[in-house]
């Protein structure tokens, strides 16, 4: 992937399998390029990027839409970026397609689905964006940095989230626990 004169990913082939798979690297070495090409929010400049064994570079703009909300779910760095902040938790898993909250138990949110968003900490914010990520169906969930705006505490709790999901999740991160965590670690250097 190029921007300009500036290569941000090059030579790469990397096949996303179960478990949780950790892109390490300092900044500027392309972890968020690659996130943003992996859930298609951005196309390669050179290369294939495939969904289940679907390429995807024929695919217009929208068709991209449509295979990144059924198959993809992203988790932003900022937690309220996650999450629609007029809803209560509760309304927030049944708007990303929850049929019921017990999701809420295993997020270690308990009595939590009558409160506002504004009402829970950035590190439960973080585990109700994942919890709304599972309640979309997604195949793969895919995160940007999602324990570094937490304490230790909350990302803890975060690390232990991520450790527990159903489906393969791609993470970027500096957080050394979470590349002892990975089941694949994925070292990217800057150039």
């Amino acid at each position: 992937m190029s921007y300009g004169a500036v290569r941000a990913v090059a030579d790469m082939s990397l096949g996303i399998a179960a478990g949780l798979t950790v892109l390490s690297g300092p900044s500027g070495s392309g972890k968020s390029t690659l996130l943003r090409v992996l859930s298609l929010v951005e196309r390669p400049s050179a290369g294939e990027v495939y969904v289940r064994d679907r390429p995807t570079s024929g695919l217009s703009w929208k068709e991209l839409r449509s295979l990144r909300r059924k198959e993809i779910a992203v988790v932003f760095q900022n937690p309220a970026d996650n999450l629609i902040g007029h809803l209560t938790v509760g309304e927030n898993l049944r708007a990303a397609g929850a049929t019921d909250l017990s999701l809420l138990e295993q997020l270690g949110l308990g009595d939590s689905a009558t409160w506002r968003i504004g009402a829970l900490s950035g590190g439960q914010q973080q585990r109700l964006a994942f919890g709304c990520a599972l309640a979309r169906g997604a195949s793969v969930v895919v995160a940007d940095e999602p324990t570094s705006q937490l304490d230790v505490r909350s990302a803890d709790l975060v690390l232990e989230t991520l450790r527990t999901l159903p489906v393969p999740a791609v993470v970027a991160s500096h957080d050394p626990r979470l590349v002892e965590l990975a089941d694949l670690c994925v070292p990217l250097v800057a150039s």
